[in-house]
């Protein structure tokens, strides 16, 4: 049903230890770093904003965070992927669990249609970690909100949540995604990101109720 909140989940999890030369190299991993963990989740951007969250409560660096084009139809490969690297195998694992814990009990979609045919994201996240702020270029403790939707829907939805709310886009989703969405990621005070996630709702599902204005 509409507003009805849908659950995001973890695909895969796996832990790789004392990986090979030519992996530290092209994921560009940091001096002492030789252990990762990879991860796929169903939605992408949860998946973005977990691997955030692992650095937050894990001593890890996200090295590496793709969305895949086959996207969720694409068998268990999910819409996004992942890899966390750190200095020890218990660094890594407590990064992947934090993953797996946010993306289940701390995330969701939205739904925009009765049938949860459509869906949106919107999360205030009070203060990001290392990966989002170096995403954003901004500072680490930041506040923003996360905005996706359809590629339509969701352009309307960003003017709004600039209209509303006193933020700034600090990064932008061109629509379509390689996931046939768009977006944008905006900053402010948490009171300013919250109304800015509420007021993209609001016109998100207003534009799916009623899709042809002319």
């Amino acid at each position: 049903m509409t507003g009805d909140l849908l659950k995001a989940h973890v695909l895969s999890s796996k832990l790789m230890t004392d990986i090979e030369d030519i992996m530290i190299e092209e994921f560009g991993l940091p001096e002492g770093h030789i252990d990762i963990g990879l991860f796929t989740t169903d939605n992408e951007d949860i998946g973005y904003v977990a691997a955030d969250e692992a650095t937050k409560k894990a001593n890890v660096r996200v090295c590496y965070a793709k969305s895949t084009y086959g996207g969720l139809g694409c068998a268990y490969g999910g819409e996004m992927i992942g890899i966390i690297s750190g200095p020890s195998i218990s660094d890594v694992e407590s990064g992947l669990r934090t993953i797996t814990h946010f993306t289940e009990h701390n995330a969701c979609l939205f739904s925009a249609r009765e049938d949860d045919g459509v869906q949106f994201y919107a999360q205030v996240i009070s203060k990001i970690g290392t990966y989002l702020a170096e995403v954003c270029d901004l500072p680490v403790g930041s506040s923003v909100a996360y905005l996706v939707g359809p590629p339509l829907e969701s352009m309307m939805g960003v003017d709004e949540a600039l209209t509303a709310a006193d933020v700034e886009v600090v990064k932008f989703f061109g629509p379509p995604t390689v996931s046939n969405r768009g977006g944008a990621i905006v900053t402010g005070t948490q009171s300013a990101c919250k109304t800015a996630c509420m007021a993209f709702a609001k016109m998100v599902m207003d534009c799916v109720e009623e899709p042809v204005d002319y």
